[in-house]
């Protein structure tokens, strides 16, 4: 059967397609964008789902506003108020995952055709959202300090770009964080050439290293969008996510919510917000951050143990990911290959470019057991080494 024109330029999801191939116990994976299952809270959400129903009721499984649950989002616009930004309940509009944010932003805001700015390596995820728009994607390399300003500069002039899709913190898949020189710079420019900025903030929550850095958004003169999400603070089995955008893009993004679900499952925003309410939210973030510090330098010492010095990692400040860089004529791909065959996955690098560069990888240190972890660097390490002699 014929489908739409709009799906010939959308993948399947490598990373999804992956996870079928690692799903076998005796791999040790660091393919997933997975948070670690002990961190989530599961009797207190259990808890709170049990007080929602003893006194919402029925009135709990019944239809809702598509802009979300109201108390739900007063929570958010006042976590933001303590981040030096001043946000109403009716700039958010909860979404299904920060996944459905973004395609949220595409529906609104992308005809085909249109030039986007997106990071080099970019997120997956997003790449494929924005492919269904039909959008023009003008990579901007990523330094060690966030995006190349000077190239973003370049693009900007020269495409007239009018979006910029970031992951300024912990950014996936590299780690890379914008320090803040770079997050004013960013800001500036998107004054300057009239380009609106779509900051996705999954990781900010999750630093374990270094000093707090506020979204762009707080540095902004202009227009932007901002994407939040609760699956890495709470978790993502909920699927709830939030969209802060200008008074002036919130009634389409209401529209093409409407035509899209209705709502996001109103039950388990009433869940999720009676959770956050009766719990010390940022003593249980505390505690993610120290486990996830504790895989990530794990993972660090192993790989300074094992892989070759011909390989280039990224030593993130917090998030999930670090980033492998391999010598320009090694194909990641052909580094996979071996790895399964040895019982270790990771992701390949080049489903997150848009031309094609195949000598990267990355890997997630937030799921696998410490003692997996050492061991699966162990294997990949020798795995590297073979394929590099």
């Amino acid at each position: 059967m014929k489908t739409a024109d709009r799906m010939q330029g959308v993948h399947r999801s490598y990373i999804r397609e992956i996870l079928k191939v690692t799903a076998r116990p005796e791999i040790i994976s660091f393919a997933g964008g997975l948070p670690h299952p002990d961190s989530f809270p599961a009797e207190r959400v259990a808890a709170a789902a049990a007080r929602v129903f003893a006194e919402e009721g029925a009135s709990a499984l019944q239809y809702s506003t598509t802009e979300g649950y109201a108390p739900l989002r007063k929570w958010i616009a006042d976590r933001y108020a303590r981040q030096g930004l001043t946000v109403a309940p009716d700039d958010i509009l909860i979404t299904t995952g920060s996944q459905q944010a973004l395609d949220m932003a595409g529906r609104a805001l992308l005809n085909r055709g249109d030039a986007i700015v997106i990071e080099r390596p970019g997120y997956l995820g997003a790449i494929q959202c924005f492919s269904m728009y039909g959008a023009d994607f003008k990579p901007v390399d990523l330094v060690s300090t966030g995006v190349d300003v000077d190239m973003l500069e370049s693009v900007l002039k020269r495409t007239g770009a009018r979006y910029f899709y970031a992951v300024p913190s912990f950014q996936n898949p590299s780690g890379i964080s914008y320090d803040k020189e770079t997050r004013k710079a960013v800001a500036e420019l998107m004054a300057r050439y009239d380009c609106v900025l779509i900051e996705d903030n999954p990781y900010g929550e999750l630093r374990f290293l270094g000093e707090d850095v506020p979204p762009v958004r707080c540095y902004m003169q202009s227009p932007s969008i901002l994407l939040g999400s609760f699956s890495k603070m709470v978790a993502p089995g909920m699927r709830l996510g939030w969209i802060y955008a200008p008074d002036g893009l919130m009634d389409s993004l209401v529209r093409a919510k409407q035509a899209s679900d209705l709502h996001t499952a109103s039950l388990t925003q009433s869940i999720l917000y009676r959770y956050l309410a009766d719990n010390d939210v940022d003593a249980h973030i505390a505690s993610i951050r120290e486990r996830y510090k504790t895989h990530r330098d794990i993972m660090v010492a192993a790989i300074r143990e094992h892989f070759p010095e011909e390989v280039a990692t990224t030593e993130p400040e917090g998030g999930m990911f670090l980033w492998c860089t391999l010598p320009e004529t090694v194909s990641a791909e052909s580094v996979f290959q071996e790895a399964i065959k040895h019982n270790v996955a990771f992701v390949p690098g080049k489903p997150f470019y848009v031309d094609g560069t195949d000598n990267t990888f990355r890997l997630n240190f937030s799921n696998a057991s410490p003692d997996r972890i050492e061991e699966g660097i162990a294997r990949l390490g020798k795995c590297l080494r073979d394929c590099l002699a």
